[in-house]
Order: structure tokens, then sequence, then C-alpha cells
């Protein structure tokens, strides 16, 4: 059968992310809404009570101010009609826009109304009884007219006696149309609120693009993402404060490096500082604006190497930044580098050594002295098994091999002899840092053991290297003048020194190395006579045995 290619496949397009300015304009103009749509919705059915409760006010008012009427409270004493009464109730009934006003006696007969038909009959509608026993009251209620909100306030005379009633009336339908009225007003209310609310989401749009540099929401979060994982995939360690000294930024490496197991929702400086070194920078930074660079710290038995600078904006400080790195993973590259260096130039010296020996024997073949051709070379091969063969055999690490090879020769070069036991035996290990501290132990034992011996001729230097059990026991020891008794508790500190200013240091980082592998190191001397450093350290080895 044919083979068809099946057709390729497209992944879909991915859809266009929403702009910040129409992110904001669409949120802040749907709570606009929201809150303008609910806030209308409760005045509108509350706005019939309260329009209702307005006019009843209004009524009472002018029902008050009639009872209160020096006229009015004199003509109620008088028989209906014989005091003017009805223009007076006609005339307030027209400038205040009412259905009606009534005068009434303490018998329910009217002195006014708006029919002047009606004045002298009684008051229909029962009421008018509470106002007739001396209290206000409002009903809804039909009279003579049509069906009206009608407010009842009793009249008194100068010496509080009740003497009548005055009875406003206004038309449910001019009820009805005050509140459209009202409820229209409510719609302009929106209407405006919603055009502030308009002007206010763009001048916050501006303003908040202005703040964010131009970046949309997707460019911010993108941008974020990149910096956290750029953060998280740098070895160096990362410490931020910001103008106040609170931490604001510790990446993985710095956690790492400070041993700090803390969370990013509650990362305070006195947990991650140890001895508040780091702390104590970052402040200086901060206070000063000057930065600090290539400085050593020793924090938690690791020697960093770190820099801090000051966090700059618009000429202000607002923070500070420290990078730091352990500064023995670059000591354990240059002990490396140094230790493949020292390989290749022993390699090198005994190239040269054989090419010499190669031209002894040459000399020796064209001489046809081949007896002496014979012995030469059984006397080569031993010394070869002897010195490196040997070697070889008990240090199966490359690194440290040609370390040893080019302190054997350096020791040489010096008028010494260095030894190797022949109970010594080392297996590869793929710890680098183990290699790093093996290479410090060493090379500082043999150079003091060197710098003791001096101008003393043919001083012996005795090295041992024996593993066993996953532990690797290193001693080094020499025939030199020994160490004062005095002094011997203190070789180890910082700074302590026999030879001058400026060292006491190689012994310092032996054992802080040492101790930071959880191994061990101690010290045996007697003045004139030997000095011993036997250095305990855990070894990968695996399973190799000598």
């Amino acid at each position: 059968m044919p083979e068809f290619d099946s057709p390729p496949t497209h992944s879909p397009p991915r859809k266009r992310p929403i702009k910040l300015n129409t992110l904001v304009t669409l949120m802040l103009s749907t709570v606009i809404a929201l809150v303008l749509f609910s806030v209308h919705l409760i005045y509108f059915f509350q706005i019939g009570a309260m329009t209702r409760m307005q006019l009843e006010d209004k009524a009472m008012a002018v029902a008050r101010t009639l009872a209160d009427s020096p006229e009015i409270q004199r003509a109620v004493l008088q028989p209906p009609g014989t005091l003017p009464i009805q223009p007076i109730a006609q005339e307030i009934q027209q400038s205040n826009n009412l259905l009606f006003v009534v005068v009434t006696n303490m018998q329910g007969i009217r002195y006014s109304h708006l029919n002047p038909e009606l004045v002298g009959q009684h008051f229909i509608g029962d009421d008018i009884e509470p106002a007739l026993r001396g209290h206000e009251n409002v009903s809804v209620n039909k009279g003579a007219l049509v069906k009206a909100l009608r407010v009842f306030t009793p009249i008194y005379n100068a010496q509080h006696q009740q003497i009548g009633v005055v009875v406003i009336g206004i038309s449910l339908s001019a009820v009805t149309d005050q509140i459209n009225q009202s409820r229209w007003s409510v719609l302009w209310t929106i209407l405006i609120g919603a055009l502030v609310g308009a002007l206010g989401t763009l001048i916050l749009v501006r303003v908040l693009k202005r703040i964010l540099f131009g970046l949309e929401p997707h460019e911010i979060s993108t941008l974020f993402e990149q910096r956290q994982a750029i953060l998280n995939s740098v070895k160096e360690g990362v410490v931020a404060v910001d103008d106040q000294g609170a931490v604001t930024l510790v990446n993985q490496a710095a956690q790492k490096l400070l041993n700090a197991e803390i969370a990013t929702s509650a990362i305070s400086a006195e947990r991650i500082y140890d001895a508040s070194v780091i702390n104590a920078h970052l402040q200086d930074v901060l206070q000063s604006g000057r930065p600090r660079r290539d400085e050593e710290l020793n924090v938690n038995g690791h020697v960093l190497l770190s820099n801090t600078v000051p966090v700059r904006s618009q000429g202000r400080i607002i923070g500070a930044v420290c990078t730091f790195r352990d500064k023995t993973e670059i000591s354990q590259l240059m002990q490396r580098l140094s230790g493949m260096v020292n390989y290749v130039d022993a390699l090198r010296e005994r190239s040269h050594e054989f090419m010499n020996k190669l031209h002894v024997i040459l000399g020796l073949l064209h001489m046809k002295n081949y007896a002496q051709v014979e012995a030469y070379v059984l006397k080569t091969a031993n010394n070869y098994q002897t010195e490196i063969g040997s070697l070889v055999q008990k240090i199966k690490s490359p690194v440290i091999a040609g370390f040893l090879l080019s302190k054997i020769n350096r020791a040489s070069d010096r008028g010494h002899h260095l030894t190797i036991s022949d109970a010594s035996f080392l297996p590869d290990s793929g710890n680098e840092q183990q290699m790093a501290v093996l290479i410090t132990v060493i090379g500082n034992l043999v150079e003091n053991a060197l710098d003791a011996l001096g101008s003393q001729t043919e001083g012996e230097i005795h090295v041992m290297l024996h593993y066993q059990n996953g532990w690797l026991a290193c001693e080094v020891s020499d025939d030199g003048p020994g160490i004062d008794p005095e002094v011997l508790p203190t070789i180890f500190d910082k700074g302590f020194s026999t030879k001058g200013d400026d060292r006491g240091v190689g012994l310092f980082l032996l054992k802080q190395q040492t101790e930071s592998l959880g191994g061990d190191v101690s010290v045996e001397s007697e003045p004139g006579v030997y000095t011993q450093f036997l250095v305990q350290l855990p070894w990968d080895g695996g399973n190799q045995t000598a």
C-alpha cells in the first residue's frame, strides 16, 4: 500500500494578551457600573417612601403654620363663613400646589374647602378622629374629592385648649409624579457618576503605565519568571535588602551557602545571617553608599568571596545587594589545576632525565661496553621502580601522585629528602572537596616542614597516607628543630606564626577545612628531635584495598 505523510500538526494560535489599558478599564468600569446599579436599585425601591415622607413633612409644616395663625384661631371660634378662612386656605392651597386645605372646628364642620359649597358641612372620613383628640396623624383616604394623602394637625388657642383641626390634602397622582421626578434625578446622578468614574479610570491607567514603565501585565509576569529563573540558576548567592535593611530577596544558592532553612514568606535577617557578617556589610553599604568588592567572609566554616553594592534609583539609595560565592570551590579548582600542573612538571622532568639516560645508554652502546650498559639499565629500572613505580602503585589518584612527585622534587632541590611510606595506600576519590582538602593538608604540612628544616642539610620528611574503612590518615613528620611546647596549643590560630608578619594562615586553613569535612588534626613535637602532624579525613575510596 502506498504510504502517505501525515499532515503537519500546528499548535493552536496563542491568544493575544489583554493590554493593561483595556484590562484596568474593563475591571474598573465593571466595578463602577455594579456600584452605581446597586445604589440606584436600593434608592429606586426606597425613593417612594422617601418622597412620600418629604411631602408629608411639607404638608405638616403648612398645616402647623395655619394652626399657629392667630387669624385662623379667632375664625374657628366663630360660625363657619363669618371670617375669611376660605380665601386664606385657597391662597395657601394654590401657592403650595395642594389638593385642598380644610379647617374644621371641634365638631368636624368645615370652614374651608376646594369646593365652596361644602363649607359648613361635616368633614368626610373617620381619619380625623385622632386629630380631634389632639394627635397629629397622616392617612390615605377619599373624601369629597379624589383619594389623597391627608395630613391632620390640631389647632390650639392661647390657653392651649384645642379649638379645631387643619387638614392638608395632596393628590396621590401628585405624589406619583414627584416620585417619578426624583427617580429621573437619580438617573442623572448615575450618568454623572459614570462620567467621573471613566475620567478617574483614564487617569489611573496613565499613572499605572508610568509606574510600570509602560510594561503590559504579561510582560511583567514574563520578566518576573525570567528573573526568578536566573536568580535560582546562578551559583552565586544573592541577598538583597531595601532602604530600611529588611531582606527582600534570598535566592536558593544563598540559602544553601548560608545553611538557612527559611520560607520566603518569613525571611528575616537574623535567621539567615551567620554572625551578622553579611548583614554588617549590607548595612555599611546602605549608610555609606560605597561598594565593597572582593572581600572574604567566613560563614559557617566556608570562606565566601563577596561583593556588596548599593542599589540607586534617581540618585537615591533604595537598597543594597550582596553577591557571594564559596571560595572553597575556586580553591578546589586552583588546587586541582596546581596538582595537574605539578604532575605534568614532574613528568616533564622525568622525561628530560630519561632522555639523558638514553643518551648515556647510546654512548655506551657506541663504545660497545655492553656490561656497563646492562648494569646502567638495571640501575635505572630499579630507581624508577623505587621512586615512581612504587608511588603510582600506592597512590591511585593521579592528582595526588603528581602533587607528591612535585613535593619530592622540591624537597630534593632544597637539599632534603621526602619519602613516602611503603605502608601508604590511597584509593582514588570522586569527591572534589576531599581531594582539595588533602592537597591543602599535604601542601601546607610539607612546606612548613621545609621551612622548619631551613638551612639544615639532609633533612628528612616522612609522609604516610593510610586508608581504611572510609577514613584516611595522613601523617607528615620531619626531623627539624621541633615546636616550642609553650606555643604548641596556638599554632592553629589565624595569624599566629614564628616566621614574621603576614603569615599564620596555612595551618589555620588546614584545620578549618579538615573540620568542615568532619575530620580532625593533631600534632606532636619534641624540640630538637621531631615534629609530627596527624590528620584524619573521611575519604570516599569505595571498597578499594591495598
